[in-house]
């Protein structure tokens, strides 16, 4: 058997509350992803000591699993300990393809906005939850680069191409997802695309035409709603909690309102950094497959997680493939690199593959290429978990300077993920004030306003810190003290 390198955690989540021993669920659990496609033939099992780790389990009761697993025919063991699925499993089928595609006329009467803001000299800018570029390993993208192009003939990545990506960077982006978010996909369920914004824009372009309905949360990202208004939707929204979106103020939208298409960030909600509970994410698929509506998931950072428990995507969990899920590499690469991801039915794909010929033909070839050497290589993985534990020191250091020299101004609640904090002012009346001081500080900051459907917004704003190392932070902190001393609360 060749030997194979387990490149992505295998995470799942035992079910709560269960009368099974612990052990029995692990078996159970395995054989149903091995049965399910998630785990294939030959592809190795992590040690017994990792998955314990990340199950908070007893290492041994992974060992009985793993041991009546091998018992079974499921796995099998090879020299060092090392655990494989066996080799004779035969492979599972693809799921089967949704339908429900509408096409639809270009909409010819929309104005998008402008939703960025560019770098200014002695500019201390919060950004809304931009990377750092400084931390990028360039010169391990050169070679990488220099490897593609070297390599350009044999890969055929200097000529015209499928329209959906590069099959190499669709099958490793395929390995991650399923090994680390918990779906069930191929690269036939892949597309690449320019970035989340492209991804986005691709599934409002497969799924609505002029009049329908699309859902977006009253505080939301505005490039979204304009795809959405560009395609012709009617934009409706929805409330908005600590728990993320208002599931039953949706579902009363659904019984008076046919609703094409929801749109939703709830790994880190968009801007108000919000992870959404597992029974609102339940109850959402089931509104979903009840309503005949589509959910448009934005998991723009989800690499950028801090709690020790995982939360898989609402993909992981969709049975009735209702879900469209929108991923970037843009956070742990460099935006400018422009690959992001759409994942969904073979048959969606398809038709997102014909919407790239008429809009750009393919992607950038020799990047896909790139990007899919960085992936297999380990060198993607190993920047992830460098750059992990620097955003985790900048998020701490955020907090603490807060807590010291600002909470007499606001209020804030340590988000779980992301590269950005929420916050409210105390003084509600005080924002375009602090605005206006916030420009004589040379300070950038992101209101409520900037991302809210209907005013007035809430005195609110996006405190990204991804972007600045620890001087800048603490150096914004103090000139936004001062924005906060001199504003007024007229």
């Amino acid at each position: 058997m060749v030997k194979r390198v387990r490149l992505w955690d295998f995470k799942f989540e035992l079910a709560p509350g269960s009368k099974l021993p612990v052990f029995m669920q692990i078996v159970q659990k395995i054989i149903e992803e091995i049965q399910a496609g998630r785990l294939t033939p030959s592809s190795p099992m992590p040690s017994s000591r990792q998955l314990a780790s990340n199950l908070a389990v007893n290492r041994k009761t992974v060992i009985m699993a793993y041991e009546e697993l091998i018992a079974q025919g499921w796995l099998s063991s090879a020299a060092r300990s090392q655990t494989f699925v066996s080799p004779n499993l035969p492979a599972s089928p693809p799921h089967p393809a949704a339908t429900n595609v509408r096409s639809h006329p270009l909409s010819t009467s929309t104005t998008v906005a402008s939703a960025f803001v560019l770098p200014q000299d002695g500019v201390i800018h919060f950004s809304d939850g931009m990377p750092d570029t400084r931390l990028i390993p360039n010169n391990i993208i050169a070679r990488a680069f220099r490897h593609s192009l070297l390599h350009a003939d044999k890969n055929h990545c200097l000529t015209y191409g499928d329209p959906k990506g590069m099959y190499s960077l669709r099958s490793s982006i395929t390995d991650m997802l399923n090994m680390e978010r918990g779906l069930y996909v191929t690269p036939d369920n892949i597309c690449i695309v320019r970035g989340s914004q492209m991804g986005i824009f691709l599934a409002a372009r497969v799924l609505v035409q002029a009049g329908d309905h699309v859902v977006v949360e009253h505080l939301t990202y505005p490039p979204a709603r304009d795809a959405f208004q560009s395609c012709g939707a009617n934009i409706l929204t929805v409330g908005l909690d600590e728990y993320g979106l208002k599931v039953d103020e949706l579902e009363q939208l659904c019984q008076t309102t046919p609703i094409r298409a929801v749109y939703v960030t709830p790994h880190h909600q968009f801007p108000t950094t919000v992870t959404m509970t597992a029974e609102r994410r339940l109850k959402l698929l089931m509104l979903a497959e009840t309503y005949d509506f589509h959910i448009i998931e934005d998991d723009y950072d989800h690499e950028f997680h801090f709690t020790n428990h995982p939360i898989l995507p609402l993909a992981s969990n969709d049975k009735q493939k209702r879900v469209i899920y929108v991923g970037s590499l843009s956070k742990v690469l460099a935006p400018a690199l422009r690959i992001g991801y759409l994942v969904t039915s073979s048959s969606l794909i398809e038709r997102c593959s014909q919407e790239i010929l008429l809009i750009d033909r393919q992607g950038n070839s020799v990047t896909e290429q790139t990007v899919s050497g960085l992936i297999n290589s380990g060198e993607l993985r190993h920047h992830i978990r460098k750059t992990f534990k620097i955003y985790s020191e900048r998020r701490h250091s955020l907090e603490n300077l807060i807590n010291e020299h600002l909470t007499a101004y606001m209020d804030f609640r340590m988000p779980v993920g992301g590269l950005a904090f929420w916050v409210l002012l105390k003084k509600q009346n005080q924002m375009q004030s602090l605005l206006e001081k916030s420009k004589i500080n040379k300070i950038g900051l992101l209101p409520a306003a900037n991302f809210a459907m209907a005013q007035p917004a809430p005195a609110a704003f996006r405190l990204g810190f991804g972007n600045l190392d620890l001087n800048e932070i603490e150096e914004g902190i103090k000139r936004l003290k001062q924005a906060l001393e001199t504003s007024s609360d007229t």
